[in-house]
């Protein structure tokens, strides 16, 4: 796998000691993503699942409200973000997945790690991220900043933010 960047995780303190994840499963076979997605509720399957790709380049799943950091068991990411499915002729499909994760904060770069393990287990996906998130650090206050409309402007402090994705790697 070559991916230059694996992601720490940046979020709240309080977030990353508490977070556990107890609904979730490693994606490593069609037949385990259909087993759990089988298990949800139909309700379940009308929002998106949060979703981290360790480095291993396995793919985790769980609900979405759950914390990335948790998912990750609290280690660095090759990918993290939310993932959504839709049933084909002959099984699932992801139909959105997006690098929404204000705990990792991962740049769209990461999209080849995501691809990647999408298709060792062999599932259709789009052919980047349906909603690609710009995240950047505040070299002035240290606030985690979504970009707007190439606006990049702290959104707490209105410093100018940096052009390239400046958080903490490994």
């Amino acid at each position: 796998m070559e991916h230059t960047r694996r992601y720490r995780y940046v979020g709240p303190a309080e977030v990353y000691g508490r977070a556990i994840a107890a609904d979730a499963v490693e994606v490593d076979t069609p037949a385990s993503l259909d087993r759990w997605l089988a298990a949800r509720d139909r309700g379940d399957l009308a929002e998106p699942f949060t979703f981290v790709v360790v480095l291993d380049g396995v793919l985790r799943l769980a609900p979405r409200r759950s914390e990335h950091v948790a998912l990750a068991s609290g280690e660095s990411v090759l990918a993290a973000g939310e993932m959504a499915f839709g049933v084909t002729g002959t099984g699932w499909r992801v139909t959105e997945v997006t690098n929404q994760s204000t705990g990792y904060c991962p740049d769209p770069d990461c999209w080849p790690a995501v691809a990647e393990a999408l298709d060792r287990v062999g599932l259709p996906h789009p052919d980047g991220f349906t909603n690609q998130i710009i995240f950047r650090r505040c070299p002035t206050c240290g606030e985690r900043n979504i970009v707007r409309d190439d606006d990049f402007t702290c959104a707490l402090c209105d410093s100018v933010l940096p052009a390239r994705w400046n958080f903490m790697s490994d």
